[in-house]
């Protein structure tokens, strides 16, 4: 029994996604060959013979482009039975049925991907006809992810330090889910609420093994670090232990940097080299709406403890919604301005625009409805605009202007700048200041990976 298991994309890091079931498929008897289509080509003959294609589709990128490849492998081996499985699955399933996909799955999915490959082993009537579920929330005893045959760390995302060197990093996922049921977050329609932990034997086995290939700094993928507060806590301080010189960057909620701080110098002291936080505005009224459970001033009040422990955030925002207009971006601007986070914030999350998947909390809104068209099936979204056009014209200019000076490898600085002063443009409104401090102070001065965040 032969299976393929596809990654499309995954934010510029190694795929758990992939690593994590093959080690289950290959523990059940099946040959596996892991393709990531994001750092290498499509291999037509492993294609060719599989018995399972299995694509992993974690996120709204990761899922169109899945899409796209879809009828290159139905042509290549029209009897393989196709799967697609992760959280962009069970919310898109009429879809992707319609597109040939006989197995969804979500949620837990590593026992349902060896259930699969077992009913294909043995398509006995008594088997067949009780495939896995599309969502699993079952706990599972994993096992350590086998990534041998991924392609190796150097070809992802690198960490690069406050001196510019870059470091390569590896990447694994302590828990999945989350305890939280923001609007406008994609884990909802699948966990709604629930989250589920992977065990601390298998999460530093996987990172002992990627110390082995040369990663000198982690990501922790989970959806939020602290939603199990003392797991985390755990391994983190085996990690350092074991690994002293190891750096690792986790995504934390600030409704939960603000209720654990007292641990924010055991991140610190352990090697955490930034802190995500998807704060998504600095608007209390959108924040309200978004059911984000925090406060600006819960944001400012956790900067603060950040500052104070010595352990930089690096905050992600949604800056445009149907909420905003042309002032209240204005003054998301001038406000990262005044709290000193131009040179932290990513410059792709000054143009990143509200998605609205399907199964979106958002849709509960009444607010909303009016706002959106139909579902688009091959975008994957709800599509929606602005009350005001001119905020729509001033997003796709400020996504343009980002990308061209990624290009010409302006500084954060310099693109805040120039996104702050079309901003003023375009609300008529008198041009913000010039950063105060240092105008040569560039990106690398706050540590980051060289794949931008985003879905």
């Amino acid at each position: 029994m032969k299976s393929v298991l596809i990654s499309t994309y995954e934010l510029g890091r190694q795929p758990f996604g992939l690593a994590s079931p093959a080690a289950w498929l290959r523990r059940a008897g099946s040959a596996v060959t892991c393709l990531d289509l994001s750092c290498q080509p499509l291999d037509e003959e492993a294609v060719r013979s599989a018995d399972l294609i299995a694509i992993y589709v974690p996120m709204h990128t990761a899922t169109r482009l899945a899409v796209q490849i879809l009828p290159a492998i139905q042509k290549l081996n029209p009897r393989a039975h196709l799967c697609c499985y992760g959280l962009y699955a069970p919310v898109n399933e009429a879809f992707l049925r319609k597109l040939g996909v006989q197995t969804i799955l979500g949620g837990e999915f590593e026992e349902g991907l060896v259930a699969t490959m077992e009913q294909l082993r043995n398509p006995s009537p008594c088997v067949s006809s009780h495939p896995p579920p599309a969502i699993s929330l079952a706990r599972q005893n994993f096992l350590a992810p086998d990534r041998e045959s991924l392609p190796p760390l150097n070809c992802y995302a690198k960490l690069v330090l406050s001196d510019g060197s870059p470091r390569i990093a590896g990447y694994t996922e302590a828990s999945r889910g989350c305890k939280h049921r923001c609007r406008h977050c994609p884990i909802v329609p699948v966990y709604d609420g629930v989250f589920r932990i992977v065990q601390p034997e298998v999460v530093l086995e996987d990172i002992r093994r990627q110390a082995a290939m040369g990663a000198g700094h982690i990501t922790f993928g989970d959806p939020d670090f602290f939603n199990g507060i003392r797991h985390a806590v755990r391994i983190v301080t085996a990690l350092h232990a074991e690994h002293p010189a190891l750096t690792y960057d986790a995504t934390i909620k600030v409704e939960h940097l603000l209720k654990h701080a007292e641990f924010l110098p055991t991140l610190r002291d352990t090697g955490c080299a930034f802190v995500t936080s998807a704060v998504e505005s600095l608007d209390d009224e959108i924040l309200r709406r978004l059911d984000k459970g925090h406060t600006y001033s819960d944001f400012v009040r956790v900067l603060d403890l950040c500052r104070q422990a010595g352990l930089p955030l690096s905050p992600t925002f949604v800056a445009f919604t149907p909420w905003t207009t042309l002032e209240s971006y204005c003054g998301f601007i001038s406000g990262l301005q005044q709290i000193g986070l131009a040179d932290h914030v990513a410059p792709i999350q000054l143009g990143i625009r509200l998605l609205i998947p399907a199964g979106s909390r958002l849709l509960e809104l009444a607010e909303i409805s009016p706002r959106v068209g139909p579902f688009d099936e091959r975008a994957l979204v709800y599509p929606w605009a602005n009350p005001d056009p001119r905020v729509d014209e001033l997003c796709a200019r400020v996504q343009s202007a980002v990308h061209e000076s990624g290009k010409r490898k302006a500084s954060r600085r310099q693109i805040f700048q120039s996104v702050a002063e079309m901003a003023c443009e375009a609300a008529g409104i008198e041009p913000v200041g010039p950063l105060e401090g240092d105008d040569r102070l560039d990106r690398a001065a706050i540590p980051y990976l060289t794949e931008p965040w985003y879905c």
